[in-house]
């Protein structure tokens, strides 16, 4: 059964699906999504603990890994908390993933230093950007949902394009009847954006 208001996850999905159902830029997507979200916490690494609270210091594999209560942490625990409330399978996977992120971004920020991270990071998030604005421009031919809504896509890119590999690779949905729901509000919206289109070409 769907949400409502902010954990509405049938209208988070149709509008982030309104802007991405050509099926090569849904694949550019799948690639660099998760890479964007990856660098973000690798730079966020360098920010300053919150609240002073202290670093969490633990081996892992033989290696040290050094955990900061800092943005990248805070914007985990959001993104994280976000999911799963939209949707408790799904959204745990995608919690994971991004704990994930977490974990490797800091112990890889951590080797590498900042010197050399912040040029690892412009690099990968220049060489995702230009694949994902291609995407747009010359597969799906229409603009990037963050012109319309920045913090909704944003927010939603990860955890989009998890679900979307799930319904294709596995044929998961959240509830029955969601991908159905979901695909005629897409096709709405989608519907509605060309007649607005139409309406300016005028």
């Amino acid at each position: 059964m769907g949400k409502i208001g902010l954990f509405d996850l049938e209208k988070h999905f149709a509008f982030y699906g309104s802007y991405h159902k050509n099926p090569v830029n849904i694949v550019i997507h799948m690639l660099f999504v998760w890479p964007i979200l990856f660098t973000t916490l690798l730079i966020l690494y360098f920010t300053p603990s919150l609240f002073n609270l202290p670093r969490l210091e633990f081996s892992l594999l033989g290696s040290d890994v050094v955990l900061v209560f800092n943005l990248g942490f805070l914007f985990t625990l959001i993104y994280s908390l976000f999911y799963v409330c939209l949707d408790a399978k799904a959204g745990s996977l995608a919690a994971l993933l991004c704990v994930f992120c977490l974990v490797t971004s800091s112990f890889i920020a951590n080797w590498l230093g900042f010197q050399l991270a912040w040029k690892v990071v412009l690099v990968s998030q220049l060489l995702c950007w230009t694949g994902q604005f291609i995407g747009h421009g010359v597969f799906e031919k229409r603009a990037p949902a963050l012109l319309d809504n920045l913090v909704q896509a944003f927010l939603m890119a990860p955890f989009f394009v998890l679900l979307e590999a799930l319904q294709t690779f596995v044929g998961y949905e959240p509830y029955p009847g969601f991908h159905e729901t979901v695909e005629a509000k897409i096709e709405a919206e989608i519907n509605e954006w060309k007649a607005s289109k139409e309406k300016r070409n005028q």
